[in-house]
């Protein structure tokens, strides 16, 4: 392996993202950095401002993951039942191929969409904005066989029909207008096009015949380990498939979330435009902070892989739901979005340097959103230690996945809403649909 490819392979791991995070949280508490400095002393104060809201949102504490799958459920309608009974002739692996291909575009799609755009529901009448009505639109969608190119098959999303969406196709079914705009439309059809096109480019994840985002299911079952298990249940290579006819899923080995993140990033790590590269391999959601020490150019790089990630956490039931056994959850990161970040700014966890800062609008790139996005990855960890110290609980018992969805997003939203007309964050974003 090459350095250029040693330095890819780590740019794409969770602990380089807390590596490099952590530099950034030193230099804070350094007071090393240009923007934004870092008060450890509110840390007890925000643990316990999100445990209020993991009471408030989850009585019993049986929280379940952050994933896309928490916004389908929105407004309290069933759609995944109703999911559920349009996949019921499926066997459970075909069952699973289409909750990727469903989860894979709605979390493309999941941009920030701005405080102006809605979405209303024509078979509930319902209307949803921000992240749950980009789920909800891409739910309808996908049911009403938007990302398909067969019509025998509507509940799938694949390559042909993924390259051949339009802005105009997409404007209409997002009910985009003059006075209903969405920011960063035509960056998310570029983005599903480009999805269309990584299939087809990495036919050992996704596949020579029919590339979808739901072939990787094979591919990531081909990676559990365990084997001897499996092959006691039955499960040998060759046996696998009959698998596929059980309405019960047996128990098929154990697979590393990680892995599921590794898979995510080779299958989609094209998709992202204008972003930085090494010897030509696009490394999506990694920017430049000059603060960070070294020699060589990506001494100074930061990944986040937010979209990634939460996109990981959001695969990850499906492949339970088929009986794997997921391991190592807690090596994945939080996720640095404005929901998160805004929870640690908003509540002085992390301190503006210049209030000017507040006043602009940023850059994914800029220095400052980077650097704010590197103390809320590191910061999550320690909030998260924070909460199972007061409640007394191990990583185990209440991993980061669920402080999350808890938890500190929901919690950044609530104090956005007290503190801002429209619950807008904290700092103002340039979005251009494909990073938040």
């Amino acid at each position: 392996m090459t350095n250029d490819q040693q330095t890819i392979a780590y740019l794409r791991t969770p602990q380089a993202i807390r590596e490099r995070c952590d530099r950034v949280l030193h230099l804070a508490e350094a007071n090393q950095l240009h923007y934004f400095g870092c008060d450890l002393t509110q840390l007890k104060n925000v643990a316990n401002y999100v445990i209020q809201v993991m009471q408030d949102e989850y009585p019993d504490f049986n929280i379940p993951f952050h994933s896309r799958w928490r916004h389908f459920e929105v407004g309290n309608v069933p759609r995944l039942a109703e999911l559920a009974q349009k996949l019921a002739g499926l066997t459970p692996r075909q069952n699973a191929q289409s909750k990727f291909d469903l989860a894979i575009v709605s979390v493309l799609l999941d941009a920030g969409a701005g405080a102006d755009w809605q979405y209303v529901e024509t078979e509930t009448g319902q209307v949803f904005r921000r992240s749950e009505g980009l789920a909800v639109a891409s739910f309808r969608l996908f049911c009403q066989g938007m990302f398909s190119s067969h019509s025998d098959y509507p509940l799938q999303a694949d390559a042909q029909a993924l390259q051949n969406l339009t802005v105009e196709q997409l404007a209409h079914g997002l009910q985009v207008s003059p006075t209903n705009p969405l920011l960063g439309l035509e960056g998310r059809v570029k983005l599903l096009q480009r999805l269309g096109e990584s299939l087809q480019t990495h036919p050992e994840l996704f596949e020579d015949e029919n590339p979808r985002p739901g072939n990787l299911v094979k591919y990531l079952l081909s990676l559990a380990t365990g084997k001897e298990e499996q092959t006691k249940a039955g499960l040998t290579d060759k046996v696998r498939e009959k698998s596929d006819n059980l309405s019960q899923p047996t128990a098929i080995g154990k697979l590393s979330a990680k892995v599921v993140l590794s898979a995510v990033l080779e299958g989609l790590g094209d998709i992202w435009s204008g972003r930085l590269a090494i010897a030509g391999v696009n490394l999506g959601d990694v920017w430049y902070h000059s603060a960070l020490s070294g020699e060589k150019p990506n001494d100074h790089y930061i990944p986040f892989h937010k979209l990634s990630q939460w996109l990981t956490y959001s695969l990850l039931e499906p492949l339970q739901e088929l009986g794997l056994e997921i391991t190592g959850l807690e090596e994945l990161t939080g996720l640095a979005e404005y929901r998160n970040g805004g929870l640690c700014l908003d509540l002085g966890l992390i301190v503006v340097k210049d209030p000017t800062i507040l006043q602009q609008r940023h850059l994914p790139g800029s220095e400052v959103i980077v650097e704010w996005r590197a103390l809320t990855v590191s910061l999550l960890d320690r909030i998260a230690e924070a909460i199972r110290k007061q409640l007394n609980l191990t990583a185990t018992q209440l991993p980061l996945v669920k402080v999350l969805q808890g938890g500190t997003w929901t919690a950044g939203r609530r104090i956005a809403a007290q503190l801002r007309e429209g619950g807008v964050p904290p700092i103002q974003i340039e979005s251009d649909g494909t990073v938040f």
